[in-house]
Formats: C-alpha cells, structure tokens, sequence
C-alpha cells in the first residue's frame, strides 16, 4: 500500500489538512461548514492513524480499527449536528453563527 510513497508525503497532506480545518472552523460563519471542517480535521487524524500503522506496525490493524472509530463517532457527531442545524433554521430562517443570539441565555 504504502511502497512507493514515503511516510513524510502522508504527514505533509495531513498537516495540511488538518489547518484547513482549523482555518475553515476559526472563520466560516455557517454552520454547515463549520461542520465540514470538523470533518476535515477528523480525516486528518485519520490519515495519521492509517499511516503511522502501517508504517510502524505493519503486522497490526490498531490504527485501522482507532479510523474505524473516529469514522464512526464522525457519523454520529454529524447526524446530530445537521439535526441541530435543521432545527435551529426550521426556527430561526437562518444559520449563521454571528446572528444567532437567541441560544445565549
């Protein structure tokens, strides 16, 4: 799987990845894509997961069943989120973040 590319490769889009998220989550004022850069975040971490792995325990499929997890607990989160969102723009015709000063109290 991991033959030809080496492990600092895997690490750099990880990383990447991972301040994307941390960019789209300190700035975007939808909720929808504040979301989606959670979802980011957690596949980077994923992708450190599967890499360090398979590099480190070749033999090993902890890494593999800790992504599984994350990927699974990343459904729930989300399902829950959009159910939130929903309600929240079924009560309120809006989503954005800065606007939404009814939950404060």
């Amino acid at each position: 799987m991991f033959e030809g590319v080496p492990l600092t490769w895997f690490l750099i889009v990880a990383t990447l990845m991972f301040f994307i998220g941390i960019y789209g989550f300190l700035v975007r004022k939808n909720l929808i894509t504040i979301l989606m850069s959670i979802e980011l975040i957690l596949n980077s971490v994923n992708i450190n997961f599967v890499a360090f792995n398979k590099i480190l325990y070749p033999d090993h499929l902890e890494g593999m069943f800790f992504t599984i997890f994350v990927i699974a607990v990343a459904a729930a989160e989300a399902s829950v989120a959009i159910a939130i969102i929903i309600n929240i723009y079924r009560r309120l015709i809006n989503i954005d973040v800065e606007k939404m000063n009814e939950m404060k109290y």
